[in-house]
């Protein structure tokens, strides 16, 4: 692969929300890999090993601080994003949002649309109650199993 192209989508990964990126060319394969030390792999395809990815350790409270200051989970039942996208409370710019904090819903009903690939999917509640957290912003960047809603 041409060390300028390399670059290129090594710049790519880093300025944007995508985390990991696998390129598969026919002079060989490469995985970068972001967060933690930089991994770039470049192999040809017969002699490409996967690395292990070490996970980060989770974050602690500092000593002397009650147990109490450390963010609990939220109570009630969490919905979670089904897929990786960007997360919109309505259907269209400028439209109302589907639900608010404090909105009724029932099983079934679309509660946001998280786009994927320039596909619009409407995310439905698994279960009926009442929305007491909206854990995102309209626009944002969602993660698969990410929490988005709190349902009471």
């Amino acid at each position: 692969m041409d060390l300028r192209k390399l670059k290129t989508l090594i710049d790519l990964v880093s300025e944007s929300n995508v985390s990991e990126l696998e390129i598969t060319e026919a002079e060989g394969k490469v995985r970068i890999v972001k967060g933690g030390p930089a991994m770039v792999q470049s192999a040809p395809m017969q002699m490409m090993q996967a690395a292990p990815v070490a996970a980060p350790a989770p974050a602690l409270a500092p000593a002397g601080v009650p147990a109490a200051a450390v963010p609990e989970a939220p109570k009630g039942h969490t919905v979670k994003s089904p897929m990786v996208g960007t997360f919109y409370r309505a259907s269209a710019p400028g439209a109302k949002s589907f639900v608010e904090v404090g909105s009724q819903v029932k099983e079934g009903e679309t509660i946001c649309i998280i786009e994927a690939m320039k596909i619009l999917n409407e995310i439905e509640t698994d279960k009926a109650g009442t929305i007491i957290q909206i854990l995102c912003e309209n626009g944002q960047a969602v993660e698969y199993g990410q929490p988005l809603f709190v349902i009471e």
